[in-house]
């Protein structure tokens, strides 16, 4: 029998000591043994808990038991989250988590510290939720070049631009019902912020190209700026709006992005709708290989962090972590060096000034023409490709030109 401690009943957390209790036969079959939830350590008092018998308070209580093996953390965050996984790695117990944060923040020091102490640090759970893309990544691909990732990694957001695309509400009417639902925080800002995306990326990125992207450098924007009216522009150039994480090889370096963008229907990623999440991987021999799934929820989260507690039962007398290099801190191309096409939305006071203003500045664009009454005072187009560098001094001499009431919004294209 292998017994484990969850660190933290929350939702993942008490869905991991569910699904183990429920599918115990099945899960100990593919394990080759029992697996237990011995200790449950959390601080919070849980009335009418079914765990009661479990519960404790007292870390040492998890620490010291010489019979614990594995350790699931699944309290979030970096603070105690941290103390207790290199406590755990140190002491020769595996760890699992779900904790995005930390291992975005940490992971190549927590990963050295698994290797060095022959244990494992497995976070499957930590993008994607339920969907398996990590141990693919780190195996099933393992024979590719990963040449580039993009995906909607987080489901919230995607709720709420596939809620204001079909349903007409605006943002704050979408974000309302994404919180009265269950899938936005009373505080969504991680969320609505590209922050949680960001983190994913700089995972994934990390795992496909073994050198640390630290997340803290990616260029992130969310999508808080979003309107209806641009969804209808969207509409009538026959895509739709995602907020999309990507990165990519750059030459020696590596480029990292999250930002809302416009997906032509023709795409994959477009018809992903709701909650859903998708991720497509470019691999040099494997071509494109899409994943698709819940990204968040209870259970399929769970799920993921119990199939990690089975991988380390298995394979006991190894670990399978690879250590992320950190090969320079400046490995992260300046998004001031790339290069996107983007669409425009400017309110005007004077539509053939402003035509000719655009024209002078960057030459020909494509114009996007809508026919309803807020476009009437708008001139909206399609830039060619252009560097960010320069796209930035364009909207500069728009904003300070007599003819443009103000830059309504921009928005990156995004090319499968």
């Amino acid at each position: 029998m292998v017994n484990i401690a969850v660190l933290g009943y929350g939702v993942v957390g008490s869905g991991v000591v569910e699904v183990i209790k429920k599918n115990r036969h099945s899960i100990g079959t593919r394990a080759g043994e029992e697996i237990k939830v011995k200790k449950v350590l959390d601080i919070r008092d849980f009335t009418d808990c079914p765990d009661a018998e479990l519960m404790t308070k007292d870390a040492e209580e998890v620490f010291k038991d010489d019979s614990i093996s594995i350790l699931v953390e699944t309290i979030g965050g970096t603070k105690f989250a941290y103390d207790f996984t290199r406590r755990a790695l140190s002491s020769g117990k595996s760890v699992v988590t779900s904790n995005k944060e930390l291992v975005a923040t940490h992971g190549p020091e927590l990963l050295k510290m698994a290797r060095d102490n022959n244990v494992s640090y497995l976070f499957e759970a930590s993008v994607g939720g339920g969907i398996p893309i990590v141990r693919p990544l780190n195996q099933c691909l393992a024979a590719n070049e990963i040449i580039g990732i993009a995906g909607i990694l987080n489901g919230t957001t995607n709720y709420i631009l596939t809620s204001m695309r079909k349903e007409g509400k605006d943002f704050g009417e979408a974000l309302k019902d994404a919180q009265e639902k269950g899938y936005a925080e009373a505080d969504p800002s991680s969320d609505i912020d590209g922050v949680d995306a960001c983190r994913k990326i700089a995972i994934l990125s990390s795992i496909s190209y073994n050198e640390f992207v630290d997340a803290n450098r990616i260029y992130t924007e969310g999508i808080r700026e979003i309107t209806l009216e641009d969804m209808q522009y969207a509409k009538e150039m026959d895509s739709k709006i995602k907020l999309l994480a990507i990165s990519r090889r750059y030459g020696e370096n590596i480029f990292a992005r999250v930002t809302p963008v416009i997906v032509n229907n023709s795409g994959q990623l477009a018809n992903v709708e709701g909650v859903f999440n998708a991720i497509i991987v470019r691999g040099n021999a494997i071509g494109d290989a899409m994943f698709y799934g819940r990204g968040a929820g209870k259970l399929p989260t769970a799920s993921a962090v119990v199939a990690d507690v089975i991988d380390i039962v298995k394979h006991v007398e190894s670990n399978s972590n690879n250590v992320w290099k950190i090969m320079n801190e400046n490995n992260i191309v300046n998004i001031d060096e790339t290069e996107s096409e983007f669409f425009v939305r400017l309110k005007v006071k004077n539509h053939e000034g402003a035509e000719k203003l655009v024209k002078s500045l960057i030459g020909d664009v494509e114009k996007v023409v809508l026919q309803m009454d807020f476009a009437k005072d708008e001139y909206a187009f399609k830039t060619d490709v252009i560097t960010e560098k320069s796209f930035k001094g364009f909207i500069k001499k728009l904003n300070q030109s007599d003819v443009i009431e103000k830059v309504a919004n921009t928005i990156r294209f995004f090319e499968e």
